[in-house]
């Protein structure tokens, strides 16, 4: 039998701790020390469950699907077929809808202790869930991999119907620690050359258009502040991950650095596109150890699809068939320098 109630559980190896939760696969608190050995905790989120439970949270930590990001008026054509789905975020269908896979309970197949700490979740999405087609059986994994590495492998595989398939970790990362203030001063280098840029309901308008030369390059490291003002209320685009070094089968995608604590977090995965978000519309949430979090208080570095990829030939198809299967690893790697 499944627990159905929200647990919290322990991933540590001696030098640095991850808690997470069975609701929504959600990363609570992640513990890395600084260039002196402090550890502090760098992500935001609750000291409890509810307000996780009554939707406080802007996706702090968790996994969002079955297709994170924008599809534009909720609606797509998959096989002939027409598919509605929840409108909740202006026009659009975000994060998979009204209860996405963060807002579910998922099942714990497997707690390891040791070195090599990890747990793994499972989830069954069924057809017709929040308008998607087809039963899905995905499985998330937490492992941490060294000292001061997180991995996480997710993957889902369709059961009986084609369908669009795009995860992401909606983890909101300060790494001068989550209640430190804005990360304006912290350095950004993001391995893209591209961005898709977006209409004024944040749908891309399909376009893949240089960075070069925009407020949107960070192909060289620069502070996240320096041309904040310059995009609005702030970044939240897709960055098109076409240049940076392969290992293992991942690519990096983003190094950020926190010049207080020299904390500094290299990410590296094998999903085509980065969502690069400084909670712009974080406003004053009371977090952990009554902490307010604001605006640009944190950046989301979520590595997924592109946003409304099911409506855009161009973009790389999230479309999984049956027998098929989608995997998307992301390495979380923190040091100092």
């Amino acid at each position: 039998m499944t627990d159905q109630n929200p647990q919290l559980f322990e991933l540590n190896n001696g030098t640095m701790k991850v808690i997470v939760s069975n609701y929504g696969c959600t990363i609570t608190s992640l513990f890395v020390p600084d260039i002196n050995g402090k550890l502090d905790d760098v992500v935001l989120g609750f000291d409890t469950f509810e307000p996780y439970l009554n939707q406080l949270a802007p996706y702090f930590g968790c996994i969002v699907g079955r297709v994170a990001n924008r599809i534009k008026e909720g609606k797509f054509t998959l096989n002939g077929t027409d598919y509605s789905l929840p409108i909740n975020n202006g026009p659009n269908s975000l994060h998979g809808g009204l209860k996405g896979f963060d807002k579910v309970v998922w099942e714990v197949t497997e707690h390891k202790q040791g070195d090599n700490p990890s747990i793994t979740f499972k989830y069954h999405a069924r057809d017709g869930e929040e308008g998607y087609a087809g039963d899905l059986s995905v499985t998330a994994i937490y492992t941490l991999t060294s000292k001061t590495t997180l991995r996480l492998d997710m993957e889902a595989v369709p059961e009986n119907k084609p369908t669009p398939v795009s995860l992401a970790q909606h983890t909101y990362w300060n790494l001068a620690g989550h209640n430190s203030g804005t990360i304006l001063d912290h350095s950004a280098q993001i391995f893209a050359k591209h961005i898709t840029p977006v209409d004024e309901t944040q749908i891309p308008t399909g376009e893949i258009k240089p960075v070069e030369g925009t407020p949107f390059d960070f192909t060289t490291a620069k502070k996240i502040g320096s041309s904040i003002h310059e995009v609005g209320i702030g970044y939240d685009h897709n960055y098109v991950l076409d240049s940076g070094e392969e290992r293992s089968g991942l690519k990096h995608a983003v190094k950020l650095k926190d010049p207080v604590s020299s904390r500094v977090l290299d990410l590296w995965t094998n999903a085509p596109g980065l969502q690069f978000y400084t909670a712009n519309y974080v406003n004053g949430i009371v977090g952990k150890g009554g902490a307010v979090y604001g605006k640009h208080g944190a950046v989301c570095l979520e590595t997924q699809g592109f946003p409304n990829a099911v409506n855009q030939q161009n973009f790389p198809s999230v479309v999984v068939q049956p027998g098929g299967k989608y995997e998307h690893s992301i390495v979380y790697e923190f040091s100092v320098e």
